[in-house]
């Protein structure tokens, strides 16, 4: 009896197993991995921010774009009348800094070579620089709302974000529109983009208005890692500043630079598992 019943066991087993197998060819889904066995594909990579040191920012700066190059950074702030565009040695004070006019409203920037992009929220133009004194060159028409920008240089593209679940992919000489991709965590899309930061072929990205950060594989959209920011600032510091905005990764590290709109503090931080 006992003999019978281990035979049925196995043969269920066996049955089991081999209908999972042929369910998994026909599907192309991935089974999950128990004990050293194949698993379900799990979702994005779960981190969150490791401060390393705090640096000063200017609490007066509604910070729409954050970026590094060549040891310099560069941060372009928001509002009509109040927009503007900073540079200056990494934790310096900024050398240089230039007014937008309004109506102007200062988004995304990002370095291309000597030049720099520096796009504007709806007022249907990009503002082309040099990237050392900051200089107007050009203005460009642009299509749809400004909000993030980043340039992926191995590529030869800029990749923008509008406040959409979307990233559009963009010439960058003319800002001419090549393509674009769905972000998508989990299937379901993933709204209101904002600051964009290009690594390689990643991108990462402020997730308006909240302190959550997604890592983005920008060829097919899909959300790789989920980064959660803890509280920064002190409850006094909270009251008078605004949502966490700008992110810049630190050439030749695996650390970034963060910090929001009037904020009085930047942080430099890793991204750790968690």
């Amino acid at each position: 009896m006992r003999l019978r019943l281990v035979i049925s066991v196995a043969a269920v087993l066996l049955a089991g197993s081999v209908l999972a197998h042929f369910w998994q060819a026909r599907s192309g889904a991935v089974l999950p991995v128990v004990d050293g066995r194949r698993q379900a594909a799990g979702g994005p990579e779960r981190l969150r921010a490791q401060v390393l040191e705090t640096l000063p920012h200017d609490p007066k700066a509604f910070t729409q774009g954050l970026e590094t190059a060549d040891g310099m950074l560069y941060e372009s702030t928001g509002l009509p009348g109040q927009s503007s565009l900073r540079a200056g040695p990494l934790g310096k004070a900024p050398a240089v800094r230039v007014e937008l006019p309004a109506p102007l409203f200062g988004e995304g920037v990002t370095v291309v070579g000597r030049k720099l992009w520096q796009l504007t929220w709806r007022n249907g133009i990009a503002i082309e620089r040099d990237a050392r004194t900051l200089a107007e060159v050009r203005r460009v028409r642009y299509e749809g709302e400004g909000w993030g920008v980043c340039h992926q240089r191995d590529r030869g593209r800029l990749v923008t974000s509008d406040g959409s679940s979307r990233l559009a992919f963009r010439d960058p000489k003319t800002l001419t529109k090549t393509g674009e991709v769905a972000v998508t965590s989990h299937g379901r899309a993933v709204p209101r983009l904002n600051e964009l930061e290009c690594v390689g072929d990643t991108v990462y990205a402020n997730v308006w208005p909240s302190h959550r950060i997604v890592r983005i594989d920008a060829d097919t959209g899909r959300v790789t890692g989920e980064i959660s920011v803890p509280p920064l600032l002190s409850e006094e510091e909270e009251r008078h500043a605004h949502v966490l905005n700008g992110i810049a990764a630190v050439s030749g590290t695996d650390q970034f630079l963060l910090t929001g709109k009037w904020w009085p503090k930047m942080f430099r931080v890793v991204f750790v598992a968690g």
